[in-house]
């Protein structure tokens, strides 16, 4: 391969070719975005601050850009890409503001003069970015790390490949030394290359557990921390004393933001007997309002799949699930006409040994999974391989808090809502999901060396 296709995924037209840069030229971009770091990680906390900040102000400038590049390169639902696009900015906004206190130094009483925990930066981050959210999951990595005093180098995933070029446009515009964040238009054999590179301090990847198990690989092989955020099947359990309409509302739109392909999607409805039946028929009602089409059209909330290989695996998902015993209540049909759209579909009476069980789901199929009591939910929510996000409702907010906190194994657990990232708390996975955090004073400390200082 020598070239990355960009497809409309709403026509199955090609958009543009891309040709792959050369190993060479990748190499002098590493080196000289390691350059760049060594300057400017002594540049100060407000001239930094000034740059993220304009940062979000070319986000907002070109917010109807950007969002139709989204639309057009992965089918994002347009309204919802002018609202990536927002979330961007406030990432940089908040980073501009709490990086400086987030990396102070930290007075530690010890038996010498002087002791301190100071937060240095590592130098050149390599990411590596899914298609879903095309710009947020990119954002979500710059905002901390570049105010953290790193470099990033982004190889993004080849059918957004116009939006990675566009974030780098950005960070240029905003005015950040052009080396420091840089794009390359490289393959999967690349990529190893980047990772073994002595320029490059660390790796974030955001992708499939099979994605994260071979990059864990090539960074363990040269000894180079990493951030993972990988799959998730996340468990949204309903309880006896739930204010069900409410519940179906949140689990419907929970599970159909992004077109149903985001990892923190609600994706396992684990239902109580005594509501199990009005859960149902409100939540089958929730999906049927969906409207399919069009991404551009802001009147859609559902659009086409980013790929066609996705959506073919997604139906083998579905028709196997049901083949074994599932009942689909709707949707579950691949449409005719061009574009790899799939209805919102609704899977029933989901039992071990179906793949709408235990696997991942990774676009707008909800499943329903039917539990006696919150002995056996909690089982079910937590008899997987998977632990990012999931949810619990219930009116009894202490045991919604108690539940949460201690009996749903994830790295998010939302109470009467659906899951979401927000800069302002930590975003990450357990088991199968990852390691490592993104977002909030936790995420920023993840690639900076925690050094301890202690003077006689």
């Amino acid at each position: 391969m020598t070239t990355m296709e960009t497809i409309n995924p709403a026509t199955g037209k090609t958009i543009k070719s891309y040709p792959l840069m050369q190993d060479a030229e990748v190499e002098t971009i590493l080196r000289q975005a390691h350059t760049a770091h060594m300057q400017w990680r002594k540049t100060p906390f407000a001239e930094r601050a000034k740059l993220m900040n304009s940062a979000a102000a070319v986000l907002r400038k070109n917010s109807d850009r950007y969002a139709a590049r989204m639309t057009e390169e992965m089918g994002k639902p347009i309204k919802q890409a002018h609202a990536e696009i927002e979330k961007c900015a406030w990432a940089c906004e908040y980073f501009a503001e709490h990086a400086e206190q987030f990396l102070a130094q930290q007075e530690v009483k010890t038996d010498a003069r002087r002791s301190f925990v100071t937060f240095q930066p590592l130098g050149v981050v390599f990411a590596i970015m899914p298609w879903n959210y095309p710009l947020w999951q990119v954002f979500r990595f710059i905002a901390p790390n570049i105010m953290a005093g790193n470099a990033g180098v982004l190889k993004h995933s080849p059918n957004v490949t116009g939006c990675a070029l566009d974030i780098e446009s950005i960070m240029h515009e905003a005015g950040f030394p052009k080396e420091l964040f840089r794009t390359v238009i490289i393959d999967t054999d690349q990529a190893a290359k980047v990772i073994a590179n002595d320029d490059v301090q660390a790796v974030t990847l955001t992708g499939s557990v099979g994605a994260g198990r071979a990059v864990a690989s090539e960074a363990g092989k040269a000894l180079k921390k990493t951030v993972l955020e990988l799959g998730g099947s996340d468990a949204y359990v309903i309880l006896e004393d739930a204010d069900v309409e409410a519940a179906a509302k949140s689990c419907v739109q929970g599970r159909l933001v992004n077109s149903g392909q985001s990892c923190i999607a609600a994706k396992r409805f684990i239902v109580v007997d005594a509501v199990r039946e009005q859960f149902e028929k409100l939540a089958l009602a929730e999906l049927h309002a969906a409207r399919m089409g069009d991404p551009t059209d802001e009147s859609n909330t559902v659009g086409p799949m980013a790929r066609g290989d996705l959506r073919d695996q997604l139906h083998a998902q579905v028709e196997k699930s049901v083949a074994a015993g599932a009942r689909c209540l709707t949707g579950g049909e691949l449409p005719d006409g061009p574009g790899f759209y799939y209805p919102p579909t609704f899977l029933t009476d989901v039992k071990p040994g179906m793949p709408a069980y235990s696997e991942e789901l990774f676009g707008p199929v909800a499943t329903l999974i039917p539990v006696a009591d919150e002995a056996e939910a909690l089982k079910v929510a937590n008899g997987t391989g998977f632990g990012l996000g999931s949810a619990v409702f219930t009116r009894d907010l202490d045991r919604g808090i108690r539940l949460a906190t201690s009996e749903i194994h994830a790295g998010a657990c939302f109470v009467n809502d659906f899951v979401r990232s927000d800069p302002r708390l930590p975003f990450g996975g357990i088991k199968n999901s990852g390691y490592g955090r993104e977002l909030s004073v936790f995420g920023i400390h993840e690639f900076v060396n925690i050094k301890a200082v202690s003077v006689k």
